[in-house]
């Protein structure tokens, strides 16, 4: 991964970060439907409009069918999902459970596109989700209040974005980054046209809803899949798709120095543990084959424990 790739991760990390907060400050008002309409809306136009200065319109007519399906599978759906379980959960529970998409990107990307799976990756996955637990282990729980089936829609999101991140790789690749995510919003916002119709609220929103949409769809969308679908281009998809778990670590900064939430020594080490999976996942870091099993196994060990126990992770386990 070239240095200019590890940029772009951060940064999409960060405006990813903030998605999660936007969402929950204006689905209450808008609703799930609208809400991603918008966000996919405002998206395309910002994309059409500079792939327009770019002169490269003519582009968007080639593979429409199939940009059409990324942008169900990669937009529509899993924005959909993500918005409805904004109504339950945190935003930073939805970016923890959002970490899982680097699972499920390498699975698929074994299975479909015979990705090679080393052990440092394994390794790094493993102790990148196992960072992610700790973080906020104890924002995760089932009470009845709908919150079940806000985690769940969360990892369908996921799994969602694993899958589209090796269609992209397969049917996209050596195509324009901007074409691509300009082509899958439309794409999107064509498809939930119909039901945002139905489901557009009677009353209008606040001028903060407002903007928070407007970002969605400028920031966190429009520039963030310019930056996404390059580094799929450059890096593969299971790189790429690694930026997940960087996103709970912005979200607790941004909650931080916007909302005035506190960050405790456990959130510090946690990231410090989710950093070291995500290096290691992407290659920036390399274990020895023999440390790579070693600390494998450990990770399975401490996770089955941690499945008896009840108990979330702790850092010993690792040693």
């Amino acid at each position: 991964m070239s240095n200019r790739d590890r940029t772009d991760l951060l940064l999409l990390a960060a405006v990813w970060g903030f998605s999660f907060l936007f969402m929950r400050v204006a689905v209450p008002e808008f609703g799930t439907f609208a809400l991603v309409e918008l966000r996919v809306g405002i998206a395309s136009v910002f994309l059409v409009a500079l792939l327009a200065l770019q002169g490269k319109l003519s582009a968007l007519t080639a593979n429409k069918g199939k940009m059409a399906l990324l942008g169900a599978v990669n937009s529509a759906i899993p924005f959909s999902l993500f918005a409805f379980a904004a109504y339950f959960i945190t935003a930073g529970t939805a970016a923890v459970l959002n970490a899982s998409a680097p699972l499920f990107a390498a699975v698929v990307a074994f299975l479909w596109l015979k990705d090679k799976m080393t052990s440092a990756r394994v390794v790094g996955l493993a102790i990148g989700f196992s960072g992610v637990v700790v973080l906020l282990w104890d924002k995760i729980s089932f009470n009845g209040n709908g919150t079940a089936w806000a985690l769940a829609a969360t990892l369908a999101a996921s799994l969602f974005y694993g899958v589209a991140a090796n269609y992209t790789k397969k049917h996209f690749t050596g195509t324009d980054p901007t074409v691509n995510a300009a082509g899958s919003l439309i794409g999107a916002t064509l498809l939930l046209l119909p039901i945002s119709i139905v489901y557009w609220p009677d009353k209008s929103p606040s001028l903060l809803s407002w903007a928070s949409a407007i970002a969605l769809g400028v920031v966190c969308t429009g520039v963030a899949y310019i930056l996404y679908f390059r580094l799929i281009a450059r890096a593969g998809p299971t790189k790429a798709i690694a930026v997940t778990y960087l996103v709970p670590v912005f979200g607790m900064l941004w909650g931080a120095l916007f909302l005035d939430e506190t960050v405790s020594t456990g959130m510090l080490v946690a990231c410090g543990v989710i950093l070291f999976g995500t290096a290691l996942t992407t290659g920036t870091l390399a274990l020895p084959a023999r440390s790579a099993r070693r600390t494998s196994e450990a990770v399975r060990e401490a996770g089955a424990a941690c499945v008896r126990s009840r108990e979330p992770l702790r850092l010993a386990n690792f040693r």
